[in-house]
């Protein structure tokens, strides 16, 4: 967190969190050290919120601060009775700023099949899922993003047991049918054939003539006609015999299609 150092505060009525000031050591001890920040009273360094110049682990508050030495301190709360500051540069947005919908600016700071991570000023980076980069299939957040990339985010969702917060880029982008000069045509399911028209007549497909299939009975007497047919008689009266058998037959048949 990049901050300017504040050098006119001569009143603790006027101090507020995250505030950069520049303090003086007077006293340390195994809890930490007290230290003159400039107003009238004077504030504690706990020894958890010392640091190292390395950064290793803490053994002694005397092996990184002496009386008399000036360090660089935040304001970490302001009580009637006590102030307290820290050597640890505070977060720009700690787990009591976030907050859900809440747009934020921030840094891309690593890629993952998944997703990229983005410093928003958080104890942790937030996560974009590979989903939430932008609209449209995406096969990889390098084609999206890169490291170093300066990118707004909007909060999805945190949760600071596990120390995770969603991000999505694609929120702060417009809906497809949105953009200016693009109309989207939503598809549409074809009709079903057995449907029928707002006049009330049925679709080309329904109206096909259908072919009835023959009975037994049809079959039976067309097979009767064909072998009247096929039959030749000597005795003419037999021939007449035979035509009358086969007429009737006939008139059978076509009495029957008829009725049909």
């Amino acid at each position: 967190m990049e901050s300017s150092i504040v050098t006119d505060i001569t009143s603790s009525a006027n101090l507020e969190r995250k505030m950069h000031l520049k303090g003086k050591v007077l006293k340390t001890s195994t809890a930490g050290a007290i230290v003159d920040i400039g107003v009238e009273q004077a504030a504690l360094l706990h020894v958890s919120q010392i640091i190292t110049p390395d950064n290793q682990p803490l053994k002694r508050v005397s092996d990184v601060l002496a009386e008399g030495q000036e360090v660089d301190v935040w304001v970490r709360s302001v009580r009637s009775d006590r102030i307290e500051v820290t050597m640890r540069a505070p977060f720009d947005l700690e787990w009591r700023d976030l907050e859900k919908d809440k747009v934020v600016k921030g840094k891309v700071v690593e890629l993952e099949k998944f997703g990229a991570y983005v410093d928003i000023g958080a104890e942790k980076p937030g996560l974009v899922h590979i989903s939430e980069l932008t609209h449209g299939y995406v096969k990889s957040a390098a084609d999206v993003v890169s490291v170093g990339d300066e990118v707004e985010v909007k909060i999805l969702d945190f949760n600071r047991r596990k120390r995770q917060i969603k991000l999505s880029m694609r929120a702060m982008e417009p809906e497809m049918d949105t953009i200016e000069g693009v109309t989207i045509t939503p598809a549409r399911k074809p009709r079903k054939s057995n449907k029928k028209s707002k006049g009330g007549a049925e679709n080309k497909e329904t109206t096909a003539p259908v072919v009835a299939e023959p009975t037994a009975m049809e079959i039976a007497l067309r097979a009767a006609m064909e072998k009247s047919e096929s039959e030749s008689a000597p005795a003419s009266s037999k021939s007449k015999k035979s035509k009358g058998i086969s007429n009737e037959q006939e008139d059978l048949l076509k009495r029957t299609l008829k009725n049909r």
